[in-house]
């Protein structure tokens, strides 16, 4: 816990009730005092030291930091690492096994992730999804010069489910200082020709090649099943999601493979606007963000197939995915 105030010159100057905040706060942080003695030291009671504990908190006099040496360094990371040929696995390990703690963890570990690695005059290929807005959620503002964020996929939507593209591509932008290049398309087109006639215009030709030429991804990989968002966003036909349950593992910048890692279904892929498979596998660091039960199947065919380089998962997801690809990566030592 250290003291960390930086005084932004739009707040209002520092009062007399935060000129005691600030001496609880260093009494209490930084010389360690109980809040018993930090009330005797002051001279108030000792709710009184908690309200300006608190007061210090909102205020932004002290910031709170919790290093878990779990999410770095462990036994199971090191096997992830080596079965998949990465280069860095960071684990979540979350207080409770809900939906919205896999969220919140995943989006944290990303956003520290990519704190560390997106450095001056770099483009930056952004997918969406919920896990990509939870990480755009927890980015920091970060001291960088000359990014550019690139949208990897068309997001407009065709029903009343959002994608939360922009709002993604936007916190990116805003932490590090970035210009963006948006693709204000859906990701699916209704046709094939449709989708080459859109392909052909200047602007939306060069945000492509743009994704195309990017120094890092991030992205996230889905499940498919009847509530996935790719499947309830006004794209595809009954038919075309019938097909796609049967078929396909999962999805990867809207990029549907099956178990296999081939095209679960070429004629919704040739509609696809976004980067390809492919192209995602060529980026020099591709960070890929994933957690849950249900995407085991989909996280460990695209490590499998090389879609990532650097990845943040939960730890229970970790050993089943390590138990999916065989017996050498199935025993956690940790």
């Amino acid at each position: 816990m250290i003291p960390a105030y930086r005084p932004d010159p739009e707040e209002p100057p520092v009062d007399a009730r935060d000129e005691q905040a600030l001496t609880a706060v260093k009494l209490y942080f930084e010389r360690g005092m109980s809040q018993a003695e930090v009330a005797a030291e002051l001279g108030v009671s000792r709710p009184t030291v908690a309200k300006l504990i608190q007061l210090g908190k909102q205020r932004g006099f002290v910031t709170i930091e919790i290093h878990d040496p779990r999410e770095v360094d462990s036994a199971l990371a090191k096997q992830l690492v080596s079965r998949f040929g990465l280069a860095d696995v960071r684990l979540a390990h979350l207080p409770r096994d809900t939906d919205a703690d896999l969220l919140r963890e995943l989006g944290k570990l990303g956003a520290a992730a990519l704190q560390e690695l997106v450095t001056d005059d770099m483009k930056v290929g952004v997918s969406w999804g919920d896990t990509m807005y939870s990480v755009a959620a927890q980015l920091e503002h970060t001291d960088r010069r000359g990014v550019e964020i690139v949208q990897l996929k068309g997001g407009t939507s065709h029903s009343e489910r959002s994608t939360f593209d922009l709002e993604t591509i936007n916190s990116f932008c805003l932490a590090f200082n970035a210009t963006a290049r948006t693709l204000p398309l859906p990701v699916i087109f209704d046709s094939e020709e449709t989708k080459r006639i859109v392909e052909q215009d200047r602007h939306i030709s060069r945000i492509l090649a743009a994704g195309r030429d990017t120094d890092l991804v991030t992205f996230t990989v889905g499940d498919v099943h009847r509530g996935s968002l790719l499947l309830n966003l006004g794209y595809l036909s009954e038919d075309e999601v019938d097909q796609l349950l049967d078929r396909a593992a999962g999805d990867a910048c809207s990029r549907f493979f099956t178990a296999d890692g081939e095209i679960a279904l070429p004629s919704i892929d040739d509609r696809t606007v976004g980067i390809t498979l492919d192209e995602l596998a060529s980026r020099p660091i591709r960070l890929l963000i994933a957690g849950g039960a249900a995407k085991t199947t989909a996280i460990s065919t695209a490590l499998d197939m090389g879609l990532a380089t650097h990845l943040i998962i939960d730890r229970p997801t970790a050993l089943r995915v390590l138990d999916a690809a065989g017996p050498a990566g199935s025993d956690d030592t940790v």
